[in-house]
């Protein structure tokens, strides 16, 4: 007579036979599901499209930034034909009023309307954020969103300043990223660059171009991490110290930025940003980026010099304003 356990494990085949002969007879053939319209494919289709929606096109930079100082209105009723973005920090009054008070000035350059907006993001110091403020509500020229203010972010500032000009400034015709530490030969830059007589360009981008790649060394203060940017090479960049484009550049660079994955080297990013819109930037040599001993010619040759405190300004700018009957 079979034992209990025979009994149990003839019983539990049986019941395993049954249900795989169920499964066979129940489940469709390939060449019926086929011709079939089955709500298992629908429910998966409708899964997807809630999960994977609209994937290439959603933002992996969102720039999720608040103005928290703006001029919206600075442009409305005018066509600028430069506007000049300066990037800045707070405690850089002496410089911006320098800026201002020269190469800046607004209403210097006659029938050539030009604007001059200064960028800053938020500082940890709450009085410095409230003399900003101030600043702002006399000379109408600072814009700020709400990211913390440091070098590691120049290039969320700078995105800020492409994102205002196609936003609130959308009809000007060239725009100049710039720096509070350069003098700009506006002559140079305005007439014999841009040349405001003749038709306005377009995808244009130009200034110091660089053609180099990442720093590896830590210390460097232009280090970029490997897992960052693995590359052995940047795409041609130009540097930061003051670069020109037309303004529907100002548009194509800051939707590029929104899918771009970002890097703290603002310059290099812009470049990157270049390369996916298959724009490239002119070589233009009159673009000085290091520090450079003034004299008159020497200063007349060029369009931009870095290094240049606030009193140095105001000496270049009114001793080539005072001399512009001399010959070099």
């Amino acid at each position: 007579m079979p034992s209990k356990v025979s009994c149990l494990y003839l019983l539990t085949v049986v019941c395993w036979a049954s249900a795989l002969w169920y499964l066979s007879i129940s489940r469709p053939t390939s060449t019926y599901v086929g011709h079939m319209s089955l709500p298992i494919r629908k429910t998966a289709k409708a899964h997807k499209n809630i999960t994977f929606t609209n994937i290439r096109t959603r933002p992996l930079n969102p720039h999720a930034f608040e103005f928290v100082i703006n001029e919206p209105k600075k442009c409305d009723g005018v066509t600028p034909f430069l506007v000049i973005l300066i990037s800045t920090t707070h405690k850089e009054f002496d410089a911006r009023q320098a800026i201002r008070e020269t190469w800046g000035d607004e209403g210097a350059f006659g029938d050539v309307r030009i604007l001059t907006v200064f960028l800053l993001g938020r500082n940890t110091d709450a009085v410095l954020n409230q003399m900003v403020e101030q600043e702002s509500q006399i000379f109408h020229d600072i814009v700020v969103e709400n990211f913390v203010d440091s070098y590691h972010n120049l290039t969320l500032k700078t995105m800020m300043g492409m994102r205002w000009v196609a936003t609130f400034c959308p009809k000007a015709q060239y725009v100049m990223k710039t720096d509070s530490d350069i003098f700009v030969n506006m002559d140079n830059l305005i007439y014999k660059l841009l040349k405001p007589s003749t038709k306005p360009r377009r995808r244009y981008f130009t200034g110091y171009v660089i053609n180099g790649g990442p720093i590896r060394d830590m210390r460097s203060k232009w280090y970029m991490p490997r897992d960052l940017y693995p590359d052995s090479k940047y795409p041609p960049f130009c540097s930061g110290t003051g670069y020109v484009f037309s303004a529907d550049v100002a548009e194509l660079i800051y939707k590029t930025s929104l899918h771009t994955r970002l890097l703290h080297l603002e310059d290099v990013y812009v470049g990157l940003c270049l390369r996916k819109l298959g724009i490239h930037p002119y070589q233009n040599s009159g673009f000085n980026h290091w520090k450079m001993a003034y004299s008159l010619c020497r200063y007349r040759r060029v369009i931009t010099v870095h290094q240049i405190s606030p009193e140095e300004m105001h000496r270049v700018w009114n001793d080539m304003s005072s001399k512009k009957h001399l010959r070099c």
